[in-house]
């Protein structure tokens, strides 16, 4: 593919022409009523408009909503359903341009005023290299007040000859967002302006294995294998930069950029990736391009000779991305023979600003639209691994959150970090799961923070290059040790509920992390819960970033749960919603909660294997207490046959009332094993048959798949009669004084009436944590 000749992966979502019927003009001014919420308002002294796409926007063909004009001489309104622009007309000003959004949303703060001040929900960051705790983040488009702005006014154009050309200077260009807390139809908008977020790869949702480390292929092998032998599956293998030549004559410069594997590691390239696909993984190597191409690299000779350099005289090549003829020479010299021999993506590692010849031309922006492109040719989905470079860059999976310090003030900033970026539609974030360097080796730390990791967008254990800093998890404790891997595990096994996830940020433009308020946007606590995130549609999490109390063996995170019954995804202990808790897990546990009537495809752990295809055996994990529908998606999982239809969508139909499950499948059945079984399991019941007690969970095995059934769940919701198993274990476990566990023991199951075990327990003063741990335990 001639990447600047034929027609993209993008190019279908490029329709930047809006319809005449929504634009009002005037000779220095044009305003386009996209929908009854989104504006886009234009300056221009010399009355010259653009109708191309732009870095950000690329797409501007919505249906025409409702609006009128009032307009005289001097003064024009646009009104909405939800909107009334009032302008002035001549420059754009404070005093000149105002809009207000309809709504009781602030008493002071819902109109936007040109110029004025952003009081947004945030959006995200470039990275968080060598950031310890909070960064400072972008803005995003929802907002409390209930409106926002994107200033496309020096984003780049896209030309017709698929390259990009500056926007002249002196003009305006911003698109106003007046979604009073409709923050859901915001994203949807946002995402049909700036296009969709693509499907990730089924393997990319598994667990990432990256290490900076001078590994050779006989290491790497064993490493893996070591892997295999402990249970611990991953699906994709991260090579950081010693995959290639580092250690180089001086006068070449620095070793960090290169693009030839180093020969005494790796001796034959093409046998190492081969035995890594043969192991079940995905593979993508690390680059630093910014120092070009020099005369030491095994295709310096085709890419002299295709820049038009003479290869006798040695001339470094400069990266340079501005330059189509230096690009495709980039692309087609110095990578595809990669991707040739097993290469399937690329860690962009652009650390060197945003600055280049062009003026305002981001780097960054330009590899990782173009590395998306590219990779993205003969049916491939786009995908990269890379920083953020700003609005739109949703369209370029995955993000690279760059070099995190180790610390729990870094793990305790990446919940909310993750779930803000939501707000600007970028929803893959990856980041340094463990942290990347510096800090200290912390047994606790790490394990939570692969607790962490497994209900975060992309699973990728990482470290810097030290002796020491490893995320084997045998490395760490016994205790830790097990948790990582019991995380590690049920990432894999997740894979089927995650890749819906993955479809349904595609298709319907709701990323897998989502802030408690995208949800539940007029509940004030929604937006005091920073750390805690909607894990796609049937979960919550509220991860434990901070140390555990040593005596009692446990940590806390406070948790709002909102209206209606909600389950410990793993015991299924039931709470009733509506009300902030503390909740306190061990280091083997995570705060997860699952709505009632939740319905989650899982595929069960097969041991010693990094498979994650669509499985064979199915399980799907069910909640009780309400009626839901959940509908799981599967296709071939690598290639876009999917935009053609070739897909598989299984319905699971809960009626709560009458204690049934129906199940339906319809599309290509051939995309998923034929000797197919499934299994359901109804945790947080109380039930009769194969039942664990200690996960309250009924087994219903059905055997063979069938298109259309119906299952019948002779269960009823937990009262959580296991309550004072879960008493006896805590109490058993705590480092406290003998006498005090066996009077809180004996309180507990010798009061009858609830409100004299309060009394008694608010009587004997204990510490906060204690006390709270034990409410936690007792109270629904």
């Amino acid at each position: 593919m001639r990447l600047f000749e034929e027609n993209h992966v993008y190019q279908s979502w490029m329709r930047p022409k809006a319809r005449d019927e929504a634009i009002v003009q005037g000779s220095c001014y044009r305003f386009t009523v996209l929908t009854s919420q989104l504006i886009r308002m234009e300056y221009a002294e010399d009355g010259v408009f653009e109708d191309r796409a732009t870095q950000v926007v690329w797409n501007r063909e919505f249906d025409v909503p409702q609006f009128r004009v009032i307009e005289d001489e001097t003064e024009l309104q646009i009104i909405t359903e939800h909107i009334h622009l009032y302008y002035t007309k001549g420059p754009f000003a404070p005093n000149t341009l105002y809009v207000d959004v309809k709504g009781n949303f602030s008493t002071y703060y819902s109109r936007y005023m040109f110029n004025g001040p952003e009081r947004t929900l945030k959006g995200t960051a470039r990275t968080l290299d060598h950031v310890d705790g909070a960064t400072e983040l972008e803005e995003g488009i929802l907002s409390k007040q209930g409106y926002a702005i994107i200033d496309d006014s020096s984003s780049f154009l896209m030309t017709d000859d698929r390259f990009v050309e500056p926007r002249r200077k002196g003009i305006h260009d911003i698109y106003y967002f007046g979604y009073g807390h409709d923050y859901k139809q915001a994203l949807r908008d946002f995402y049909t302006l700036t296009g969709p977020t693509p499907m990730l790869p089924r393997k990319a949702l598994g667990n990432w294995w990256s290490r900076y480390w001078r590994y050779d292929e006989k290491e790497y092998k064993a490493l893996m294998r070591r892997f295999k032998s402990e249970d611990v599956p991953f699906s994709v293998s991260v090579i950081d930069m010693d995959w290639h030549v580092t250690d180089i004559p001086e006068e070449y410069g620095s070793g960090w950029t290169g693009y030839s594997w180093n020969k005494n590691l790796f001796p034959e390239p093409k046998r190492f990736l081969k035995w890594l696909k043969d192991e079940g993984m995905m593979v993508t190597l690390n680059l630093h391009p910014a120092d070009g191409v020099r005369a030491f690299e095994d295709q310096y000779a085709a890419m002299a000779e295709a820049m038009g350099v003479d290869p006798e005289s040695g001339d470094r090549i400069p990266f340079d991305f501005s330059d189509k003829r230096f690009i495709q020479a980039y692309f087609e010299q110095m990578h595809h023979p990669h991707e040739a021999d097993g290469v399937d993506f690329w860690w962009i590692d652009w650390q060197q600003g945003s600055t280049s010849k062009m003026e305002g031309l981001d780097p960054l922006w330009m590899l990782n639209h173009y590395h998306a492109i590219d990779i993205a040719r003969d049916g491939k989905r786009p995908l990269i691994f890379s920083r953020y470079a700003g609005p739109g860059s949703h369209r370029y999976p995955v993000g690279f959150s760059g070099d995190t310090i180790i610390s729990w003030a870094s793990l305790a900033f990446q919940p909310y970090f993750t779930a803000t970026a939501t707000n600007i539609g970028y929803g893959w974030w990856s980041h340094d799961i463990g942290g990347h360097h510096r800090g200290k080796k912390d047994d606790e730390l790490a394990a939570r923070w692969v607790a962490y990791g497994v209900f975060s967008p992309i699973m990728r254990l990482h470290s810097t290059f030290s002796t020491f800093n490893g995320k084997e998890p045998w490395r760490f404790g016994m205790e830790a040790e097990q948790s990582m891997k019991r995380f590690l595990r049920l990432r894999h096994q997740l894979i089927p509920y995650l890749y819906t996830m993955n479809y349904r940020n595609h298709a319907d433009s709701l990323p897998l992390v989502l802030p408690m308020y995208i949800e539940h946007p007029d509940d004030d606590v929604a937006y005091e819960v920073a750390n805690q995130f909607y894990f796609g549609s049937e979960l919550i999490v509220s991860p434990i970033v901070t140390p555990m109390d040593r005596q009692l063996h446990i940590a806390s995170a406070n948790v709002w749960l909102p209206k209606g019954e909600w389950f410990d995804f793993f015991t299924g202990h039931r709470y009733e919603g509506d009300k902030s808790i503390r909740v306190f897990r061990g280091l083997e546990e995570q705060p997860v909660f699952a709505k009632a009537g939740a319905i989650i495809p899982m595929m069960p752990h097969t041991p010693h294997a990094n498979d994650t295809g669509n499985p064979s055996d199915l399980e799907v994990l069910v909640f009780p207490g309400a009626s839901n529908t959940f509908t799981m998606y599967e296709d071939d999982g690598e290639s876009r046959d999917y935009e053609n239809g070739a897909s598989l969508e299984t319905t699971f139909t809960l009626d709560w009332e009458a204690r049934t499950l129906h199940i339906e499948t319809s599309g290509d059945l051939t995309l998923v094993p034929a000797d197919r079984t499934l299994t359901i399991l109804v945790r947080g019941v109380v039930g009769e048959g194969d039942y664990d007690a200690e996960t309250q969970t009924l087994h219903i095995p059905l055997g063979e798949w069938k298109q259309e059934q119906t299952v019948t769940l002779p269960v009823e919701v937990t009262q959580n009669a296991h309550r004072l198993d879960r008493l006896y274990r805590f109490l058993d476990r705590a480092e406290i004084a003998y006498d005090l566990k066996d009077r809180l023991y004996q309180m507990a199951t010798t009061k009858t009436r609830l409100e004299a075990w309060l009394f008694d327990l608010h009587a004997l003063e204990l510490e906060r944590d204690l006390q709270d741990a034990l409410l936690e335990l007792m109270l629904d």
